[in-house]
């Protein structure tokens, strides 16, 4: 009974573990250029985009998951023209798994990262500008390394938000076992079925997960104040 748990449980983890890579390697690139946009630039409608950027932390999952429907979709702008020039249907794939799961995650980046960039002295940085750094080698030498801290923690918040991402993924991913039955989804298909050992198993390997990641994250971003 414990092995007939034990392989769908594992190959759930992996898939899990697969999107939520993915999905946090993509916030992580896009929150860090667009949460160094807002935090240093200023133009029209810069609020705005903060705040549609924010909009999937506030948006129920299912919303989110219709809107990702109506763009990546076979009928969809970005859905028809993948499909039309390179063959591609990302609909029902774990690849859209990924794309949901990023969108949801992904304010908790832009927003760690945002307030890590405010916190930086911009005197340090026109201090590197004069020394004839680049603007990018400014971003890499000064900026970064001084807003490590906020990024990192924002990363790892993502990735536990990715790894329970459920909502959204079940729109455009569906539930298929060992293609896009995540961990969460795999939680809801086994009470739906009244397999409680298998979704206690489930739980408990999520939560196991989620709870790692937490305590590194606080680990990983210490405490400013030492004396705190």
């Amino acid at each position: 009974m414990e092995g007939f748990l034990a392989e769908p449980a594992w190959i759930a983890l992996r898939l899990s573990l697969k999107v939520a890579c993915w999905a946090t390697l993509l916030d992580l690139v896009f929150g860090v250029a667009l949460g160094y946009l807002l935090a240093r630039k200023r133009f029209p409608g810069r609020e705005l985009l903060d705040a549609l950027l924010t909009l999937p932390m506030v948006m129920p999952p299912t919303v989110l998951g219709y809107y990702l429907l109506v763009v990546i979709g076979r009928h969809g702008p970005l859905g028809a023209w993948l499909q039309q020039m390179f063959g591609i249907n990302l609909i029902f794939t774990w690849q859209a798994a990924v794309i949901a799961a990023a969108v949801v995650a992904f304010p908790l980046v832009l927003k760690g990262a945002r307030a890590a960039f405010e916190t930086v002295d911009t005197q340090l940085e026109q201090a590197a500008r004069v020394l004839g750094i680049s603007p990018f080698g400014v971003f890499l030498r000064v900026t970064l390394p001084l807003a490590w801290r906020g990024v990192l923690g924002g990363t790892l918040l993502a990735f536990a938000r990715s790894m329970g991402e459920f909502g959204a993924t079940l729109m455009v991913a569906g539930s298929i076992p060992g293609k896009t039955q995540t961990l969460s989804i795999a939680v809801y298909e086994a009470v739906q079925a009244g397999q409680d050992d298998t979704a206690n198993l489930l739980v408990l390997i999520t939560s196991v997960v989620c709870i790692v990641v937490l305590v590194a994250a606080n680990k990983l971003t210490p405490n400013r104040n030492p004396q705190a």
